[in-house]
């Protein structure tokens, strides 16, 4: 039985949520060659601004959703587990929110955009339903993906 819980960020969450963020993403910035880890730094204004959820367990902050709307579609602008706490379920419970959420919200659509270095989270985003987006844009090292709601 999963001991921790998800709930909308408070602002003062901002600065676990930057470490948990941190955390998740340097193992692939290091195995990869590539930074690879969010650039925003300002968490207690995205938690002003966006819909921001975490995952606690005993009071530490384990994950993190944040989540943007857009005219046509809501932003999964980033997710992340903390490297312990990976394989627990916690990353899976947080996509289920961000569906939940974006058809709460009134979308049919949500979209990311992640590393192709990403391999697990690739793997986890297909198996949930997303595919990936063809734009005649190149994409570099990202790949663009979707997940259409009902």
């Amino acid at each position: 039985m999963a001991n921790w819980k998800l709930r909308r960020a408070e602002p003062q969450d901002a600065s676990a949520l930057a470490c948990c963020f941190d955390a998740a993403y340097r193992p692939d910035s290091l195995w990869s060659g590539m930074a690879i880890a969010p650039t925003e730094k300002n968490y207690t204004l995205v938690i002003a601004l966006y819909h921001v959820w975490v995952a606690v367990d005993q009071g530490q902050v384990i994950g993190g959703l944040v989540l943007i709307p857009k005219e046509d579609y809501m932003l999964l602008a980033n997710i992340a587990v903390r490297p312990e706490h990976q394989g627990k379920g916690v990353g899976q419970a947080l996509l289920e929110l961000a569906d939940a959420e974006a058809l709460d919200q009134g979308y049919q659509e949500i979209r990311l955009r992640t590393n192709k270095a990403m391999i697990d989270n690739l793997d986890m985003y297909r198996r949930s339903g997303w595919t990936e987006m063809q734009n005649g844009e190149p994409e570099g090292h990202n790949i663009s993906m979707r997940k259409l709601l009902r």
